[in-house]
Parts: structure tokens; C-alpha cells; sequence
């Protein structure tokens, strides 16, 4: 038996991996029974390792501990390293079957019109409740254009369909990144691989002249604690990483991995109700030692660390290992990490870049609201005396799409006191805006704008 590695990882994983077949024939049943005796987190009771059955024997420890083949192992080490083959989601168990956590954009399963919530009834027939992760892993892999039958229901439709989808080859990046209006950088981390440090560095350096970052984890499901170490290295203010409680309550208490290259500004990290792991020991560090403002909703709950021993038929043991904490003693496990700023599901990249925006508008006024405006919505201004329109430029005016980029628009006037934005292209059904009004504007008797002026704008839901 050896030691393989250990990581924070709550979902096996991108369903879709290359074709594994389960055979349990000749467990190693003695090695796994040592193995969870010694280094299973709690105290183990002989009447479950008096199991005879691997499996038997892990249903009784937690969720998380799992045996896995040599197949199963290899295809799990891909889904966390990105390279997959599959319809495109992420699942985590649930007593109907298995749910889907996200769906990857441009997949089988997105073009197939499945969505993150539903949950996984049967594949090709094959009832899912009671099965583990591994299992509907191993029913719904196999080679690039074959199909698969899955049977889901949707909660929000209290309906059940099927769907039949054609497996794919997915290229996975594990970082996306993006400039956003008003030079903030955003920058999305998928997986806790082991290389995740190295892109993040190699995004950051992509990026100058950034005056905020939103690091993005939502929807993360975790990876290696080494990779939790190199991305907490990043954050200039952290300088313990996280606290780790193995059997017989004995603690240690872990530093980062410090990075060449660190966070260059503010940092606002995101996080959802299926940030979990690895993600959740970034949050809560990152919380504990107030290195960034944290956005989004309580995160998954997932406080516990897996170890991966291999056994002497190749195949390899997942087990619980340890409990962990933040820095400061702040437990995660059933409990999530509560962001600084709550926000609505699928809003947390725009309220914190909002606040990033803001930051910049301290001496700006702000104008009343406009909710629930047409994607055809002119903008009207109104000066309170007389203008002189000779300088008017179009960039005097800023229309930034919360969340992305800034928009173009026209500048007409109407009369010396009024005049008209006009958006280049319609406004985005139900998204958010900030309307700037930089003061760059003279009255006619040449005397310059105080002050600039903003306004929030939403746009109501076209269907």
C-alpha cells in the first residue's frame, strides 16, 4: 500500500472520462481494512470493519470515501486534471440518483438542453438511486460518438424527460480569464490541478495595468491540497494557509506555497452553493486573514480531506483522512463559509464588479435608478443650464455592461440643455449597467462640471 496523494475534492467529477469498467472481483479487503483502521479521521467500529466488502465497508465511513479501480482512478485523476471525454457535467451523489452540478457550455449535455440541479434517475436504463458517483460515472462514460440515454428529473417543472446525448472529446480549460470595464481583471479557476498556480500566475502577467480582481470559484469542486497551498500563496495577506485535525484529534497547522508572481490589487473571490473543497479552504482562509471580500452564497460544506492509497492490485482507496479549518480555527465541514457580501444566485460577478466600479465614482453623484428599461432604451440627459456642445465627445459618456464590458454609444443632442445616449447595440435582456457621466462637460459661460453623475440601469427579462 502506498500513499498516492491528498487533495480536496468533493465531486468525482466531470462525468464524462474515458470508458472504465468496474470489477470488484478479488478486493483487497484486508489491505482497505488496515488502511481505514489507521488512518481513517474518526474512530472505526469492528462492526464495520468486520464488512465483507469494500463497499460495504465505505457506505458506513462517509460520502466521501470511496474505492476506486485502476480505470476509475485514472479516469477520476483526469476529470480533476481537465481532460475529459463525456457529455459535458459535474455530478454529486443524491438519494434519487446523481445531480448535476454544472453543465460545461458548448457540451452534449448543454446542447441537450440539461441544466445544474437536474438529477440523474437512470442511465440506458439503469436505475442510479443508491449508486455511488464511480458507478454512474461508469455507466455514462464510454467513447467519443456513442449515445447515452439519460433519465432526469427537473425540479423546477416538477417533470421527468429523457434525453438521448452523443459523448464528445471536451477540451476543458482550467482558466478563463477576461478584462473587464474599468480595467478589472477576472479570472476563473475550474480545478485545484496541480498546475493551477502556474495558469493563474500566467493570467495575472497577461493582464497589466489591473486595478481589481475577481477570482472565481464558483461551481469549483476542489483538487490537490498542494494546489490549495500554490493559490493561497498568491494572496499577499495570507500567511497561514489552513489548519488540518487527523485521528486521535491531533492537529497541524499548514503555510501557504508563496508564488513569484501575487495578487497586484484588491481581490473580490466569488463563491456559490457548489463552491466545495479546495475552494472552501481558499474562502475561508482568505476570509480569516481578510485578504479579499468574499461574494456569492454559503458555499457547499465539505470540510474534510481525502488521502489516496494505492493497493496491491492497482486499484486505490479514497479515504477521509483529516478534518479542516481556517486559519483561525473556523470549521467548514456542514457549515460553508458565508461570503462578506451576499448576493443572488448567478449575481455575484456583477455586484462585485459593481463595487469595484464604485470605488472609482467616490466624488460622482448618484441619479435615481432606472429599472425594467427596454433593451431599445435611449438614455436622456438633462443639464440644469445651458451647455456648450462644441467639445462633445462620445467617451464623455461610459455605458459598462455589469459583469463584462464597456458598450459604445452615440451622444446626439437634442437642445443646449439635453441630450441622448444611444446605445450601438440593444441592451442585453435582464442584465445590469452603470450610465457614467464623466465631468468633462463646460456651461456657456466655459465653467467646467463639479462633479460627475452615474446611475444604475436594469433591463427587464425579454423572453
Amino acid at each position: 500500500m502506498k500513499l498516492l496523494r491528498t487533495y480536496f475534492s468533493v465531486f468525482v467529477s466531470i462525468l464524462i472520462f474515458l470508458t472504465a469498467t468496474t470489477s470488484y472481483a478479488a478486493e483487497p479487503l484486508d489491505e482497505v481494512k488496515n488502511v481505514v483502521k489507521e488512518y481513517y479521521y474518526k474512530d472505526v467500529p469492528d462492526s464495520v470493519l468486520s464488512s465483507t466488502t469494500i463497499q460495504d465497508l465505505t457506505r458506513q465511513l462517509d460520502p466521501y470515501s470511496v474505492y476506486m479501480t485502476r480505470e476509475e482512478y485514472e479516469s477520476f485523476v483526469s476529470a480533476i486534471e481537465r481532460k475529459l471525454v463525456g457529455i459535458g457535467i459535474t455530478i454529486e451523489e443524491h438519494e434519487k440518483g446523481v445531480k448535476i452540478t454544472s453543465v460545461i457550455k458548448g457540451g452534449p449535455a448543454e446542447k441537450g438542453g440539461l441544466m445544474a440541479g437536474d438529477i440523474i434517475l437512470s442511465v440506458n436504463g439503469k436505475k442510479l438511486a443508491g449508486e455511488s458517483v464511480q458507478t454512474a460515472i461508469t455507466l455514462i462514460t464510454g467513447e467519443a460518438n456513442t449515445a447515452v440515454t439519460l433519465e432526469f428529473y427537473r425540479a423546477t417543472t416538477n417533470s421527468t424527460s429523457t434525453k438521448t446525448l452523443i459523448r464528445e472529446v471536451i477540451e476543458l480549460p482550467n482558466v478563463e480569464k477576461m478584462q473587464l470595464a474599468g480595467n478589472i481583471g477576472y479570472i476563473r479557476l475550474n480545478s485545484f490541478s496541480l498546475n493551477a498556480g502556474d495558469e493563474i500566475q500566467t493570467a495575472i502577467s497577461s493582464m497589466p495595468g489591473i486595478k481589481g480582481w475577481i477570482f472565481d470559484l464558483r461551481s469549483n469542486p476542489g483538487g490537490y491540497v498542494s494546489a490549495a497551498q500554490d493559490v493561497l500563496g498568491l494572496f499577499p495577506k495570507v500567511q497561514d494557509a489552513f489548519k488540518l485535525t487527523y485521528k486521535g484529534n491531533v492537529s497541524y497547522s499548514y503555510k501557504p506555497i508563496k508564488q513569484k508572481l501575487t495578487w497586484n490589487a484588491p481581490v473580490s473571490l466569488l463563491i456559490n452553493s457548489m463552491s466545495a473543497s479546495a475552494s472552501e479552504m481558499t474562502a475561508v482562509s482568505v476570509k480569516d486573514q481578510q485578504a479579499g471580500k468574499i461574494y456569492g452564497q454559503i458555499s457547499y460544506g465539505k470540510g474534510v480531506m481525502q488521502s489516496l492509497f494505492s493497493l496491491s492490485d492497482q486499484s486505490v482507496l479514497k479515504l477521509t483522512t483529516a478534518e479542516f479549518f481556517g486559519p483561525n480555527g473556523t470549521a467548514v465541514q456542514g457549515k460553508g463559509v458565508k461570503p462578506d457580501v451576499l448576493t443572488p444566485i448567478g449575481k455575484e460577478l456583477v455586484y462585485s464588479h459593481r463595487d469595484f466600479l464604485l470605488s472609482e465614482l467616490k466624488n460622482y453623484t448618484k441619479l435615481p435608478d432606472l429599472k425594467n428599461v427596454p433593451t431599445n432604451k435611449v438614455f436622456t440627459i438633462k443639464m440644469n443650464s445651458s451647455m456648450n456642445w462644441k467639445d462633445l465627445k462620445n467617451s464623455d459618456v461610459s455605458l459598462i455592461e455589469l459583469g463584462d464590458k464597456e458598450q459604445a454609444v452615440r451622444i446626439q443632442t437634442s437642445t443646449n440643455k439635453q441630450l441622448k445616449v444611444i446605445p450601438v447595440k440593444p441592451l442585453k435582456s435582464s442584465a445590469s449597467y452603470l450610465l457614467i457621466i464623466h465631468p468633462n462637460w463646460k456651461n456657456q459661460h466655459n465653467k467646467k462640471m463639479q462633479h460627475g453623475a452615474y446611475l444604475e440601469v436594469t433591463v427587464r427579462c425579454q423572453r
